[in-house]
């Protein structure tokens, strides 16, 4: 028997939860389902720029279930990109922490650069 899955924190709930291809009506399309944990971990490593360990610890799991994760959710979101395919972000075992949030307010324009890039 599989053990039970830690409740992952996550700290932003999208004001979007649904994304679809332009021009192709509803009814044609296959819908991929991304957790919130998935949207999380991209949040953080993509959007946030954070290394794996830190953006582990603020989701309080290990870096080796954050790196399945973020996989998880890279190759969802790679399949709906290439294959036309809708993305609706729901689900997950997931805790939402509010304080977080409001210290990590969405920057327009992207997220931290990490040591040694260029824009």
């Amino acid at each position: 028997m599989p053990r039970p899955r830690n409740c992952r924190r996550i700290s932003c709930i999208p004001q979007a939860n649904f994304y679809k291809p332009r021009g192709i009506p509803l009814s044609t399309l296959q819908q991929i389902e991304l957790a919130g944990d998935e949207l999380e971990a991209v949040r953080l490593a993509d959007f946030e720029g954070l290394y794996q360990q830190q953006a582990a610890e603020k989701m309080n799991i290990s870096r080796q279930t954050f790196g399945r994760i973020l996989e998880s959710a890279h190759k969802k979101i790679a399949d709906a990109l290439v294959n036309g395919k809708a993305i609706l972000i729901e689900g997950g075992t997931v805790e939402f922490n509010p304080a977080a949030q409001q210290q990590n307010q969405f920057r327009q324009g992207g997220g931290r650069r990490r040591h040694g890039q260029r824009s």
